[in-house]
């Protein structure tokens, strides 16, 4: 399993994303996942800058593969547009781009008025979007009437020779369904064995790809708290992440969410390197290829020097 940097759109500033993006390539970490928002979700993290503008920054700054974990585009930004934002990605970045999309969060896509649609409609609208990103993505003049989305007479001048891979992340069977069918690999955030299983049993053969928290810290009790402040959110159940709408209603809701709670979460907090490794390990035994991890808080110096010089290598060695 590869070990790569998951940028934190909603922790983090532009400048201090590309920062970070350097110092994971200096490091040795095999890529780069980032995050696309609108909104964080709560005040605490406090940013939201504009994904493409920062992917834009990243591509002269480094040589890593890089990809968005995830990106919707199916609402706030319609498919065409995003079509063309990844293609221009891809340039820049000579073949190390892919694009991960999801069916997305109210919290992001809520922002012009648009009606919520269900789960199965925003399925059916992600499905649709790929189809027409791809059909750009060829270079011909593209004319599209469908079911969620029209295109008139449109046309990408700057593509890449091949295709960026199209990502789709899935939290449930039947996002899993949709990745294995349509998708060129599988996104997700949690060591799901029965959902990546279901992802290769229907077809799915590209890689699986996740992202990961840890905060690695002096003091696991220090950890905690940290986690608990910038990201309570983490430990909210069902379908809270997909449905609330603003950054309010998550700090209501992470209001149930104790420090304890954050303990005993999968989450690695503290010193304890042998515990940050096996959290980790529980996405390699689950079938995850690529994993992508965030230092929450502030102490990037220490991820990025100590825990990367420790752990990095038990997984090559593996």
């Amino acid at each position: 399993m590869r070990i790569g940097v998951f940028l934190s759109s909603e922790e983090f500033g532009p400048a201090d994303l590309v920062a970070q993006a350097i110092r994971a390539e200096q490091a040795g970490f095999a890529g780069l996942w980032i995050s696309d928002h609108y909104h964080p979700w709560n005040d605490a993290q406090g940013h939201s800058p504009f994904v493409w503008s920062v992917i834009g920054a990243i591509a002269q700054a480094t040589r890593l593969p890089l990809g968005t974990g995830v990106t919707c585009p199916t609402m706030r930004i319609h498919p065409a547009v995003i079509a063309q934002a990844a293609a221009t990605s891809a340039l820049l970045l000579k073949g190390r781009f892919t694009l991960g999309v999801g069916s997305g969060e109210a919290l992001n896509e809520h922002i012009l008025g648009d009606r919520w649609p269900g789960a199965d409609e925003r399925l059916a609208m992600l499905e649709e979007a790929i189809a027409v990103m791809r059909e750009l993505w060829a270079g011909e003049v593209v004319q599209h009437d469908g079911t969620h989305y029209a295109v008139e007479h449109a046309r990408l001048y700057d593509v890449p020779d091949e295709p960026p891979p199209v990502i789709v992340s899935a939290f449930g069977p039947k996002a899993a369904s949709l990745a294995a069918r349509v998708g060129d690999g599988y996104a997700t955030t949690s060591p799901d064995q029965e959902l990546i299983a279901q992802y290769r049993r229907e077809g799915g053969r590209g890689p699986v790809q996740a992202g990961t928290k840890v905060c690695f810290m002096p003091s696991r009790e220090e950890a905690v708290k940290t986690v608990h402040r910038l990201w309570p959110n983490e430990a909210l159940p069902g379908e809270l992440a997909q449905v609330l709408p603003t950054p309010e209603h998550f700090e209501q809701a992470a209001e149930l969410v104790s420090e304890q709670a954050i303990a005993d979460s999968p989450t690695a907090c503290g010193p304890d390197l042998d515990e940050h490794v096996a959290a980790l390990q529980a996405y390699a035994d689950a079938g995850v290829d690529e994993l992508f991890v965030q230092q929450v808080g502030p102490l990037q110096d220490a991820f990025f020097e100590t825990w990367a010089a420790e752990v990095l290598p038990r997984f090559e060695e593996r």
